[in-house]
Order: C-alpha cells, then sequence, then structure tokens
C-alpha cells in the first residue's frame, strides 16, 4: 500500500490533522511554561530532564502531566 501524501487527504482529515497539531502545540508549551515556573520539589525527577522529554510528542507532555507534577 502506497504512502499517503497531504494531497490524497480528504478536507475533514486534513482539518482533523491540523486540529491535533494545534491541541499538541497548546499542550507542549502549557507544559513547558508549567515545568519552568514549578519549583523543583513539586517536580519528580530532574527539571533538565523533562524538559528534553517534553520533545517528544504527544509520550513527553502526557507523562509530564500525569507523572512529573507533584499535586
Amino acid at each position: 500500500m502506497p504512502k499517503k501524501t497531504w494531497a490524497d487527504l480528504s478536507p475533514t482529515q486534513k482539518k482533523l490533522v491540523v486540529v491535533a497539531g494545534v491541541i499538541e502545540a497548546a499542550a507542549t508549551t502549557w507544559c513547558v511554561r508549567d515545568l519552568a515556573g514549578r519549583p523543583s520539589s513539586q517536580v519528580r525527577g530532574p527539571k533538565l530532564l523533562w524538559g528534553p522529554a517534553l520533545s517528544v510528542q504527544p509520550f513527553g507532555p502526557i507523562a509530564y502531566v500525569l507523572w512529573g507534577r507533584r499535586r
């Protein structure tokens, strides 16, 4: 099966891809800002490792929200 290109996608599929990208960018931005403003005592693990982990999409931001922040 040949790989699909952007031109092969339907208008609905294109909109879904764009919306998913915007949500992913917003979530990552929020996580980076939260990490920067949160004291180290409120973060599980070293803050220096969470920064690069947030670039692993979409797992980094999800992991940070679920496991990286202390309540």
